[in-house]
């Protein structure tokens, strides 16, 4: 079976499906009608209990409470709801990451705060992170074979917090944020698609010390 979510994640025109939930976190966008809604909603709750490639448009329907044909209306095919409900995942962890990172005092503080974050809030998701540890050829191909429009995507993100650090005088203009950045969200993305030997991911201890061992370095200029 050809991964349904590869052609989600980089439609040819449109933008990929993780950069148009970036922008809709920034923007803060939200169009669904309400039996919308009730659809996205009942997706999410099958695809978490039996995953994608075992559910079915019927049996969304039936846990929304609506016909077949009222979920095909708002929903052309399964592939545009699967895309719908993954986009909407990536949006929620886009907007918790901007609320987790208020919490802290320090630049450094937000830099292991967001990579610590990042890590939990994808990996514990029910339905992202149970695609990664259940489907993964169907979520993990698109994340890695996608000429790097998701990665991209990420590094898009970070790149402008810390951008916002440096004009607030937080960080070092003579610091490359676009090469940090890079940085940073590749060794989230290995963590997060390839096992780790030396660090317990469920350890938010051991996050914390590897991020500030390995990240808030770099926000201090190379001399």
């Amino acid at each position: 079976m050809k991964p349904v979510l590869s052609e989600l994640m980089t439609p040819p025109d449109s933008g990929s499906l993780l950069e148009r939930a970036f922008t809709e976190a920034l923007e803060h966008t939200d169009d669904s009608d309400e039996i919308s809604k009730r659809v996205l909603d009942a997706a999410y709750d099958q695809f978490c209990r039996t995953g994608i490639r075992r559910s079915t448009m019927e049996d969304v329907a039936k846990r929304a409470g609506v016909s077949r044909i009222t979920a095909y209306r708002r929903f052309a095919t399964k592939d545009a709801l699967v895309e719908q409900v993954v986009r909407r995942e990536f949006r929620r962890y886009f907007d918790q990451f901007l609320v987790d990172i208020e919490q802290a005092r320090t630049v450094a503080d937000r830099v292991v705060l967001g990579f610590v974050s990042s890590l939990r809030a994808i990996r514990r998701n029910p339905l992202i992170g149970g695609l990664m540890a259940t489907e993964p050829d169907l979520l993990v191909p698109s994340m890695i074979n996608d000429g790097g429009r998701t990665l991209a995507t990420v590094q898009q993100f970070v790149a402008g917090q810390l951008r916002r650090e440096q004009h607030a005088g937080n960080v070092s203009h003579d610091v490359d944020v676009e090469r940090v950045a890079e940085v940073m969200v590749r060794l989230s993305a290995s963590f997060l698609v390839i096992p780790s030997h030396t660090t317990d991911l469920d350890d938010d201890a051991q996050l914390r010390a590897l991020a500030r061992q390995f990240l808030v370095p770099m926000l201090t200029p190379s001399s």
